[in-house]
């Protein structure tokens, strides 16, 4: 790797734990280049502006996730317990999704990243919808929804339970059986 992809990667790695720590108001270009290890000059001239390394952040997120999961659209369940455990393993990356839905809402879903990665995922689904190998009764954009939905919404349940959170085995127990009642094909 050359001394300015070595540089953007350390911007992007850097760029990550700013903004799921602070999120894009909170976060400093400052402090983010003294992580980074870098001048502030650099960041501007390798993504524009703080928005423009926000969502390149999310986007390199996206990919490192994207590398980590294998996805099988006949086995919803498991893609939705490897999402789920690589977020409590990277909690960052559920911090920093959140963020940028809150920050910049509709904008990741039109990253380049993201088009190719649902893309793929989509046209999966698609395919083993019409092999009859998953449930049909979703459309295969709305399917994806909710099982992304439900990983996403597996620490909310602090708001119902008094702030406490569920043990982690309980969370994914409820997660596989939510996934599994969406994608299972009626007999």
């Amino acid at each position: 790797m050359g001394d300015a992809a070595a540089t953007r990667a350390r911007i992007l790695e850097a760029a990550v734990t700013e903004f799921a720590e602070f999120g894009m108001a909170g976060a400093r270009v400052d402090r983010l280049a003294a992580r980074a290890g870098c001048n502030k000059q650099l960041i501007y001239e390798y993504f524009g502006n703080k928005e423009g390394l926000f969502d390149a952040a999310l986007e390199s997120t996206t990919a490192n996730l994207a590398l980590a999961l294998a996805f099988d659209p006949t086995d919803l369940t498991g893609y939705a317990l490897g999402l789920y455990d690589y977020m409590v393993e990277h909690p960052e990356a559920a911090r920093l999704v959140r963020w940028h839905e809150l920050q910049r809402p509709g904008i990741a879903g039109a990253l380049p990243v993201m088009v190719e990665t649902n893309r793929r995922l989509l046209e999966a689904i698609t395919s083993a919808q019409a092999a009859g190998q998953i449930a049909t009764h979703l459309s295969a954009e709305m399917l994806l929804v909710f099982v992304l939905s439900l990983v996403q919404t597996t620490d909310d349940e602090r708001l119902v339970n008094g702030g406490e959170p569920f043990p982690t085995a309980r969370k994914r127990e409820a997660l596989c059986t939510a996934v599994r009642r969406l994608a299972t094909p009626e007999p």
